[in-house]
């Protein structure tokens, strides 16, 4: 025996000792690698104890290196890759700091966005080059080319999981052979290989697996970014019929919900193939200890995984169906958040909310039967182990094959191994579906039409004096359409040429000047064009960023060109942004031929239709004439007057730009405690939380006695009788199996009620607040921004959160305190990084794809493209590095595991005979086994759940947005009739834009007396449109008041003022639907009221041409009708609604001249006892007016009749008169209607 005792001791010894010098090796190589290479460590540690400073500027500087190196990744020796030492600086500087994205390195060339997306694009090219003309790229060839980009990471990742597997079922198969040696005689050498084995098969298997899952998620950040690039090169080149048929929203959706899934897939990759695998090698240890029996095993597996198959096509019909629904409602949001201030003026914001909100009761409709059918898979896999075990041992019983201890425990890890992949499948399923959605989806996509590059021939500069020809042109915007909407065109333009385009609204102007961009089917002839081109939209298209930016649009700063640029468009003085180009062109919209075409005097002469579109013009000058004001003799012209320089859109965005953008809200340190107590009772008051963990409780409870029950029950050796008879021995465990079941089936269901009802009360919630918001947090958060929190965030809490803090609270374990705390900080900083790294993606790409016509015109194509894969490649640089550092805290993790179960085996071979049940010990060994993978779950799912907490802390960041007022105040509600006279009056009004800014009305005191008609004039900054907003409450004033027949605006609800108010805004806007939702979105009127003020605005008997008539569709943004059309649409709004007060914000300047005298003369005969407040855009809508306002940095210059202001040669009002008849002189036969068409060379 003593002997015994001896040999026992020195080979715990040896072991001990063998252990240690591992473990201390590694150890003093990870601390000195994160001294030596974590720069704000050895910052720290080498500075002077009272230098405080030195630390901040030591940081400061260390993040500006950060942002300009490579990761360390690229050029780390094989021992810090194989322990993922090379991300040690970034997390020792995430512990010291804040980490911001210039402290996160850059991305090495192979992992970039940009050779990502060259080697996705040149796999579809020539996969899809070998197909029939007639065949489109389909889901096949998407998948095949993304495979073909990874195929390296695919098969490393492949042959290391493999590795995994096989080294995770080395523990399970040497349990029978521990239980024996514990049992029988022990041997100094047997136990020491059996310690060996256990120790390296448990190493290769965290390596390998830990190499791998980074590998899968690095693999998935370069398909997403390679998808994303292809998405923004498709939109940025979709035909016009193309895009018709996808709004913007949708394709964000593609970007940002799709290919984001398909990029997580890579975690999955592998898991279809190595059930088999696995279950393949649980087979042959089966086989090994249980003989024949191990066929149940086999079958029982093979149901369950059949019984997916009902469970797998239903989670794919519903994904289909939510993802439809979340198309739909991100096409309304964004719609709606593009036009939110036109919605707070009309008063409409609260029926547009419940527009989207309706949609979401329809996606909240498949979200439950997804989430059902989620729980229900996640019952039937959760059960499935107990399953195959209770069929495995009924076999065994029935067969007479006798079942020891070591057999028994053996078999059971065995089934926990399995049930490890078992337990992935229901995720591996669930996101294969959803893969194969979203890869129909953007394979759908990607195969549209794009704009033929042939369409316009460009011939060389000064091969010819012919700067554009159009030869028998027939042209359509739908190329299978049998009408053309441009037929017979033939001209002729030559250089230096000043081209005016002429025609009443909706005649062709603007699909003429698209034909000749290239931007229309061309269904026969030849267009040739000569030189550069520009364009110049009618509605401005301006890109969120600086002045310098939009002005430049990718060219080189000359600054002697650009002072003239800023003279040259009067914005020197004005500080504001108009996008300067030699070719000008204004948009309209479509119609069918030419009908006239020549020089100005012969055309003249002809004495035709173009001669009342001039003498429109005529008419409305004659009006300065008419007030006895004589400024010469009134000649014939075309010009594009502005006495302010179309003002009104530029004020909208002045006034933003003094409201500067702000940067994105990111919280800072760990996500409190209030958070997550917040999401747990947000649904039920958290009712349903106790009751899941009690279920999770008593599972586990469950699974642990029926595993004791099998190790208690079995005999120790197949000498031994054992402990109880077979019938009782199997009873009893499908008692305890059935009760696991029951357990696992309560948690399931209650977890998917909760996580489904907290995720529809969040989206409820913020959505309401944004949609309640006030102007200025529009102004400072770009519709990007917000579309990222609606869709990405939104999107995580529905699918994700519950199903990542239900697994965290189902295992609770307080250890590696200090491991956590040092990884924590760095994740949490750089999950925040990924998302709001996020919006810039989003944004770009929304900007990129409304103004894709101006980017395509400027030749600026490529630029965008550049600029779309950085930003892509600074939401994949923090993301790479999250996978990183999760890698990082995993390996340590699988390490001390691995030395703590390396111990334990350690102490159960050393520890003398007699003193440990050789059952017990099994049982402990076979717990051991997965102490790892439940050690790092346990934490990985801690650190995971705050990282994507995140989602939930963003959404309860929009949840409590400062609200505007009241939209209806009950104690203090005007009469119906009111305002009867629409007297307004204004004392001492001083408004500014937040706390910090200066005042834009700085005390302007006047009376706009009921009935009559004002004109506001000024210069750009003025603050015209800021008393516009005032008025309507979009601003709340800082000081006086603005009085409407009495009643202080500011004291009655924002609904019941602006309700009683009607404007017509600059911008023309109509919304997604038909026609009648967008005269009457709130279905106040009947059809016949709404026929007859169409019929007032002359716009009736087109409508009545239209297929469905009041029920005539409207895409997004109104652009199947032309600007003109909007225009008279929101004419007919008013005149439907017939406030007494009505504003016309610059509401003619979309328009040609002779729509806006008929546009004036319905208001004047509409509105002749209303009062109306006008922001001019043309001097002749003014001359008319009763009274004339004149504002001039926020104060009131002049107010007075027009008559007397113009008999005043000194006023501003006349001088501004003079100023545009000279203009008007100066133009005669130089300028074209509201187009100019010059191509320079």
């Amino acid at each position: 025996m003593p002997n015994n005792r001896v040999h026992s001791l020195a080979a715990q010894f040896l072991v001990l000792d063998a252990s240690s010098t591992v473990v201390g090796l590694f150890l003093c190589y990870d601390g000195l690698s994160v001294k030596n290479k974590g720069g704000a460590v050895s910052h720290f540690v080498s500075e002077p104890l009272l230098d405080g400073g030195s630390n901040v500027t030591s940081d400061h500087r260390n993040s500006r290196r950060g942002g300009e190196t490579i990761t360390p990744l690229a050029t780390s020796n094989v021992l810090s890759l194989l322990t993922f030492s090379w991300i040690n600086p970034l997390i020792s500087l995430g512990y010291k700091k804040r980490l911001d994205l210039e402290d996160v390195p850059q991305l090495d060339s192979l992992n970039s966005a940009q050779r990502s997306f060259l080697v996705l694009r040149n796999k579809i090219e020539t996969d899809t080059s070998h197909m029939s003309k007639s065949s489109q790229m389909n889901t096949f060839s998407l998948v095949k080319a993304v495979i073909l980009t990874t195929w390296k990471d695919i098969i490393i990742t492949g042959v290391l999981s493999f590795v995994s597997a096989l080294a995770s079922y080395v523990g399970p198969f040497l349990i029978d052979t521990l239980v024996k040696y514990l049992n029988g005689h022990r041997d100094l050498k047997q136990g020491f290989l059996l310690v060996s084995a256990f120790t390296v098969a448990k190493i290769v298997e965290c390596l390998a697996q830990r190499h791998c899952d980074f590998k899968l998620e690095k693999a998935g950040i370069n398909v997403r970014a390679a998808l994303v690039a292809m998405i923004y090169h498709k939109g940025l080149t979709l035909s016009s019929e193309s895009k018709q048929g996808h709004s913007n929203g949708e394709i964000i959706n593609f970007m940002a919900v799709d290919a984001e899934r398909i990029g997580d897939f890579s975690k999955y990759m592998h898991n279809a193939w190595l059930v088999i695998v696995q279950v393949g090698l649980a087979l042959i240890i089966l086989y090994k200890y249980l003989g024949i029996s191990s066929l149940a095993t086999f079958v029982a597996t093979i149901v369950v995984m059949l019984s997916n198959l009902p469970l797998g096509r239903l989670q794919e019909k519903f994904q289909e169906k939510l993802m439809k629904c979340k198309d739909k409602r991100m096409k309304t949001t964004s719609e709606v958040l593009k036009n939110m201030r036109i919605l707070k003026l009309y008063g409409w914001e609260m029926k547009f909310l419940s527009r989207v909100d309706d949609i979401r009761s329809n996606e909240a409709y498949w979200l439950y039967k997804l989430t059902f059918t989620m729980a229900m898979t996640c019952v039937a896999f959760w059960v499935a182990p107990t399953f195959v075990a209770i069929a495995t041992f009924g076999m065994c019983m029935l067969l007479g094959i006798p079942l020891d201890s070591g057999k028994v425990l053996s078999s059971l890890a065995t089934f926990k191994n399995l049930q490890e992949s078992v337990y992935n499948l229901p995720d591996t399923i669930e996101i294969i579906v959803q893969t194969k959605v979203s890869f129909d989806r953007i394979a759908s996509f990607l195969s549209l039409s794009e704009l033929d590059s042939g369409l316009v021939e460009m011939v060389p500069i000064g091969s010819s004096d012919t700067s554009v020809e159009i030869v028998d042109g027939n042209f359509s915007w739908d190329v299978t359409s049998c009408e053309p909407i441009l037929s017979d065109i033939n001209l002729k333009f030559f250089r230096r040429m000043k081209v005016a385009v002429c025609g009443p609204v909706g005649s062709g102007k603007s699909s003429l000047l698209s034909c000749i961009l290239g931007e229309v089917s061309k269904l026969s002839g030849k267009v040739r064009l000569s030189g550069t081109k520009a364009y110049v939209g009618q509605s401005p298209w301006i890109q969120s960023g600086t002045i310098e930016h939009n002005i430049l649009f990718g060219k080189e700063m000359d600054i002697e060109r650009y002072e003239r640029v800023l003279e040259a468009c009067d914005l020197k003085k004005d500080l504001e942004v108009l996008s300067f180009a030699p070719l000008m062109l204004l948009q309209e919209a479509t119609f069918s031929r030419i009908t006239q075409a020549g020089k100005y005097d012969d055309i003249m002469k002809l004495g035709s239709d173009f001669l009342e579109l001039v003498g429109a013009h005529k008419e409305a000058l004659l009006e300065i004439d008419s007030v006895g004001h004589s400024l010469g003799t009134v000649k014939k012209i075309i010009q594009d007057e502005t006495i302010t320089g179309q003002n009104g859109k530029i004020v909208h965005m002045e006034e933003k730009k003094r409201q500067l953008v702000e940067e994105e809200e990111r919280e800072r340190g760990k996500v409190g405690s209030s958070a997550y107590w917040k999401y747990l009772t947000t649904a039920y008051g958290g009712a349903l939380t106790p009751l899941v963990l009690l279920a999770q409780i008593m599972f586990e409870s469950s699974q642990i006695s029926s595993n004791y029950w099998l190790a208690w029950a079995s005999s120790t050796s197949e000498s031994n009788q054992a402990r109880v008879g077979g019938f009782e021995f199997i009873i009893v465990y499908m008692a305890f199996g059935i009760g696991c079941s029951f357990c696992i089936l309560a948690r399931a269901f209650l977890l998917m009620k909760a996580g489904y009802e907290t995720a529809n009360r969040l989206f409820y919630k913020m959505h309401f607040c944004i949609f309640r918001a006030p102007m200025s947090f529009f102004d400072a958060n770009p519709s990007g921004r917000i579309l990222n929190r609606v869709s990405t965030d939104q999107a995580a809490v529905d699918l994700t959160i519950p199903y990542t803090i239900g697994p965290f609270a189902f295992v609770s374990i307080q250890l590696l305190g200090i491991i956590i705390q040092y990884y924590i900080p760095s994740a949490r900083e750089l999950a925040r990084l990924v998302g709001v790294c996020k919006a810039p993606v989003i944004q770009h790409f929304s900007e990129t794809i409304s103004g894709s016509t101006t980017i395509r015109s400027f030749g600026q194509k490529h630029r965008f493209q550049d600029t779309c894969l950085k930003l892509i490649d600074n939401y994949s640089r923090p993301k790479f590095h999250v996978a990183g550092a999760l890698a990082w805290l995993g390996s340590r993790l699988d390490m001390l595991s691995s030395f703590i179960f390396a111990f334990l085996v350690i102490f159960l071979v050393s520890v003398p005979e007699g003193i440990i049940d050789p059952s017990t010990a099994g049982l402990a060994v076979t717990y051991g086994l997965s102490l790892n993978m439940l050690q790092a779950w346990a934490i990985q799912k801690l650190c995971r759940l705050e990282i994507q907490f995140i989602s939930v802390e963003r959404i309860f960041q929009y949840s409590s947005i400062p609200s505007e007022p009241p939209l209806v105040i009950e104690s203090n509600r005007p009469d119906h009739f009111w305002p009867s006279q629409g007297k307004v009056d204004i004392h001492h009004l001083q408004v500014r834009y937040a706390v910090h800014m200066p005042l834009v009305l700085r005390g302007i005191t006047c009376t706009f007396h009921g009935g009559t008609k004002t004109g506001i004039v000024g210069r750009t900054g003025s603050g015209k449109s800021t008393l516009i907003q005032t008025l309507f409450r979009l601003v709340e004033p800082t000081s006086g008041e603005i009085l409407i027949d009495g009643i202080n605006i500011s004291s009655i609800g924002l609904h019941d003022l602006r309700s009683r108010l009607s404007i017509i805004p600059q911008d023309p806007t109509m919304f997604n639907g038909t026609v009648r939702s967008n005269m009457d979105p709130l279905e106040d009127y009947t059809d016949d009221q709404i026929w007859e003020a169409l019929d007032k605005c002359q716009i009736g008997d087109e409508v009545r041409n239209k297929e469905g008539k009041l029920d005539a569709s409207v895409t997004e943004n109104g652009e199947n009708w032309s600007v003109g059309q909007r225009q008279l649409i929101c004419l007919g709004r008013v005149l439907l609604k017939k406030s007494k007060i009505l504003v016309l914000d610059e509401a003619t300047a979309s328009v040609d001249t002779a729509t806006d005298n008929m546009i004036q003369k319905t208001l004047r005969q509409h509105f002749s006892d209303s009062t109306v407040i006008a922001i001019a855009h043309r001097i002749t809508s003014v001359v008319k007016s009763d009274m004339v306002l004149v504002l001039n940095n926020g104060l009131v210059e002049e107010y007075d009749s027009p008559t007397t202001l113009l008999e005043d040669k000194s006023s501003s009002f006349s001088q501004l008169v003079a100023e545009y008849s000279m203009r008007s002189n100066s133009s005669h036969k130089k300028k074209g209607a509201t187009i100019k068409h010059t191509i320079s060379d």
